[in-house]
């Protein structure tokens, strides 16, 4: 069951309940009797573990069509050489 806070617009307390979703919301502090509002907060949810988005794809870059090699020549400067792509054009 989800947490939500309560806070009293009168008292200014806040209060954590634990609601189904099925439970309307609360709209009475039980301190002062004052109207309550809903607050939104941060969730504490955190994926762990293999199998999730974080772990499988996070560090991993799209291939790119044309594989580019450097090769070092005699001067001591790097050249790029492109070799073409391996795809078969349709005729």
């Amino acid at each position: 069951m989800p947490i939500y806070e309560y806070e009293c617009t009168k008292c200014g307390k806040i209060a954590e309940v634990m609601q189904k979703f099925s439970d309307p919301p609360l709209t009475e502090c039980r301190h002062c009797h004052g109207k309550l509002r809903k607050l939104i907060s941060m969730s504490t949810f955190h994926l762990k573990g293999t199998g999730w988005y974080v772990t499988d794809y996070a560090g991993k870059k799209p291939h790119s069509e044309k594989d580019v090699s450097h090769k070092k020549t005699d001067g001591g400067k790097t050249e790029k050489t492109t070799k073409p792509s391996t795809t078969k054009s349709e005729d």
